[in-house]
């Protein structure tokens, strides 16, 4: 069923010629920073996204962040703000739901020097948030916006997440996704694809932790043995740790809070690491490691350690219930002249945690881009009419023939 039906054509013929009111509107969302620490920039954005999918008739709500947490350099938990996320539906009541997924925030701060974009040739706008991914949330609506003018479109409900805080890993945003995921059918989320087209096939989880080593402070010359040195003791947990990786686990410490004078023994250290497990097993034998490594660790030093984090974002296989989705966005791709092909990454996203309710979910929807997380990010501007197509073309198959979660 590669090739196009007359009314599919036709439906699709609409986002001919769009390319320059597509990029007019990433071109002004890149302009306002929505940096996931930005709660002010992130609430104008919210604002505006809510304007920008008003016509498409769903049911828009600000949904507040749920509650979420930090450790600080003394050791101590605080809470931790996140901005409102969008939550728009359509046709509830239609017999097959899709949840479509985007992020608006971005990993650039308020006070980043990369604010505003500029052309690196004909094709490629260099940007913050031009592919990733504001770029996608413009291919979504324009996907929707063609579905909702096709005969298909009351055969097909949906519910589109756009979050504050996909780039921290969604801490505020995971109850709604969660369950917006378990009313649903199947998911379609807007990373961009890579510049040549490639989606993400299966995905590694990750998990972000931080250890409060305390010890006791004493004198590094009078009484150094009656000190418990805490930073000492952080290095060991990192090391041990470390030895943790494997070819299903990277393990990386990545930094330690703490010390002082050199004449003082520490009393305090905060280690933090990430890991991420290709499979649930790897998964299940970090977090028996980072236990038995914690209680080693505190008998050999003789220090109390309390650890704060989580594996956020659950492993995502590309197993034969993901491959079902795929098949149908690689036959849509081929009806569209696209030849889609995807590979596995160490990377994460909302999919992961959208695959881990049991949906089948492709999360590299959106338009083509590179370099994303740097000042060398670029948009394919070329790719987004076709990516529109291809997930146009996703829901109205979704709509004509169903899909059994």
């Amino acid at each position: 069923m590669h090739s196009l039906s007359p009314a599919e054509s036709a439906a699709l013929a609409r986002l001919d010629g769009q390319r320059g009111a597509l990029l007019a509107e990433i071109e002004g969302w890149a302009a306002i920073n929505s940096g996931s620490r930005n709660l002010a920039g992130l609430a104008r954005m919210a604002d505006v996204l809510a304007t920008a999918f008003a016509p498409l008739g769903g049911s828009v709500a600000r949904v507040p962040a749920a509650p979420a947490s930090q450790m600080g350099h003394d050791g101590r938990e605080a809470p931790l703000a996140h901005g409102d996320n969008l939550h728009i539906i359509k046709r509830p009541e239609a017999p097959i739901r899709v949840l479509l997924t985007g992020h608006m925030d971005t990993v650039f701060a308020a006070d980043h020097p990369f604010q505003a974009c500029r052309w690196l040739d004909a094709d490629k706008l260099n940007g913050p948030g031009v592919a990733d991914m504001k770029g996608g949330i413009a291919v979504m609506k324009a996907a929707l916006a063609c579905l909702e003018a096709s005969p298909f479109a009351e055969a097909i409900g949906w519910e589109v997440v756009l979050n504050s805080d996909e780039e921290v890993s969604s801490p505020g945003s995971a109850p709604l996704l969660d369950a917006a995921a378990r009313r649903c059918h199947l998911g379609l989320t807007f990373e961009p694809a890579l510049p040549d087209g490639t989606l993400a096939g299966g995905r590694a989880g990750s998990g972000n932790f931080s250890a409060a080593v305390h010890g006791r402070a004493a004198h590094a010359g009078r009484n150094p043995r009656d000190g418990r040195n805490a930073l000492l003791a952080a290095a060991d947990l990192a090391l041990r740790l470390a030895e943790l990786a494997g070819d299903d686990l990277s393990v990386n410490p990545a930094k330690i809070d703490g010390g002082g004078p050199n004449n003082i023994v520490p009393d305090l250290a905060v280690l933090r690491w990430n890991m991420r497990p290709r499979n649930a097993m790897a998964q299940a034998r970090a977090e028996a490691g980072i236990n038995a490594a914690v209680a080693a660790v505190a008998t050999a030093h003789d220090v109390h350690i309390h650890v704060h984090g989580r594996f956020a974002r659950p492993p995502k296989p590309m197993d034969a219930h993901q491959q079902r989705l795929f098949d149908l966005v690689q036959g849509c791709g081929a009806a569209l002249g696209l030849a889609i092909s995807w590979r596995d990454t160490g990377g994460v996203c909302d999919g992961n945690n959208i695959a881990a309710t049991g949906l089948s979910v492709v999360d590299t929807l959106g338009p083509r881009g590179g370099a994303i997380h740097s000042a060398d990010e670029f948009l394919c501007a070329d790719s987004l009419e076709e990516r529109a197509k291809l997930a146009a073309l996703v829901l109205m198959r979704v709509a004509q023939h169903g899909w059994v979660r």
